[in-house]
């Protein structure tokens, strides 16, 4: 069903709105395109490096979110560049005060990022923990093998990052501090 807002020709044919509906909505796009993403920008790069990091979850979700208002800013009339600039404001701040207090408190940090699980331990899979995961073998023999290691004895640790990456710790004599100090 074609809106009644359309011009049609004599036969019925639409003639304009589906390709081209005048230079004012593109115009309003391109100034309002424009504003947006310098206020998107800017309060990102005041935020620091952690927003535009890596991520986990949560961080998937504030991106994904700042996709969706700016989408909506450029493409929505009844959405004002005021109205959506509060709404990237209101989310970066978010992302800011969060990842503040995640990494000043502990709690926020284990609620929003989760832990690290060791999945293979002395070149042994820990198969309870893949399962508790959601890990296959197949996906910590794919991260070994990415590390260039094709000895499973050789690998003291593999262990799921909270950003989804894998870290593969080749075993090495000697003893020094333990980059698995978190690790459960």
């Amino acid at each position: 069903m074609i809106p009644a807002n359309y011009r049609r020709d004599n036969e019925g044919e639409r003639l304009n709105g589906l390709f081209f509906d005048g230079c004012d909505g593109v115009m309003r796009t391109i100034v309002i395109g424009l504003a947006a993403y310098i206020f998107l920008i800017a309060p990102l790069r005041v935020s620091g490096k952690r927003t535009l990091s890596k991520m986990n979850a949560f961080d998937w979700v504030v991106t994904v979110s700042l996709g969706s208002t700016l989408a909506s800013i450029l493409i929505s009339k009844g959405v004002a560049l005021a109205e959506g600039v509060a709404g990237l404001m209101i989310l970066v701040g978010l992302q800011f005060a969060v990842t503040w207090s995640s990494v000043r408190l502990g709690w926020v940090r284990k609620i929003l990022t989760g832990e690290p699980k060791l999945l293979l331990d002395q070149g042994r899979m820990l198969h309870d923990a893949m399962r508790h995961t959601r890990i296959s073998e197949g996906e910590v023999l794919a991260a070994v093998r990415s590390a260039g290691l094709s000895d499973l004895t050789s690998v003291a640790a593999v262990v799921p990052e909270t950003d989804g990456s894998f870290s593969v710790i080749e075993h090495r004599e000697g003893v020094g501090r333990s980059s698995l100090a978190d690790v459960r």
